[in-house]
Formats: C-alpha cells, sequence, structure tokens
C-alpha cells in the first residue's frame, strides 16, 4: 500500500478507471451476443439495429482507451463480417 498522498489518489483514480475500461468492454461482448442472436434468428431490422449499436460501443471503447484502437477495428471487421451474413 502506498504511503504518499498522492499516490493513495493514483490508486483510488485508477481503480474507477478500471471499473470504467470493465463496463464499455463487458458492454462490447453483450451488445455482440446480442448481435449474433439477431443473426441466428434471421431478422434483418434487428441485424442493422444491433450492429449500429455495437459499432457504437466500440467507437466509444476506443476513444475512452478501455480498447486500443487496432482491437476496436478488428471487432468492427468482425461484427461487419457477421452483420453480412444474415
Amino acid at each position: 500500500m502506498p504511503n504518499i498522498e498522492q499516490q493513495k489518489k493514483r490508486m483510488r483514480i485508477a481503480g474507477r478507471q478500471r471499473l470504467e475500461n470493465l463496463r464499455y468492454r463487458s458492454t462490447v461482448k453483450t451488445v455482440t451476443r446480442r448481435l449474433e442472436r439477431a443473426v441466428s434468428d434471421g431478422d434483418d431490422q434487428a441485424v442493422a439495429t444491433e450492429h449500429r449499436e455495437l459499432v457504437r460501443w466500440i467507437d466509444k471503447a476506443a476513444s475512452h482507451g478501455a480498447l486500443h484502437r487496432n482491437t476496436a477495428a478488428r471487432k468492427k471487421a468482425q461484427a461487419a463480417r457477421l452483420a453480412g451474413r444474415s
């Protein structure tokens, strides 16, 4: 445990940031599963909606630093391939 006040503060900040990043990554995974489910159901309207939502969340996560930009690009490409299958 840190003894210096600034180090204590950095630990608090890092803890909050870690939870925020976890929320972004978890949401991306959840929306990805919803897109996969929409594709398997064959509902084109739902596929388009979920794909748009997924891309929005991936971009948000990348801009906040929760995902690396190359990881975000890869996930968006995978989502586009998945959405194109419907």
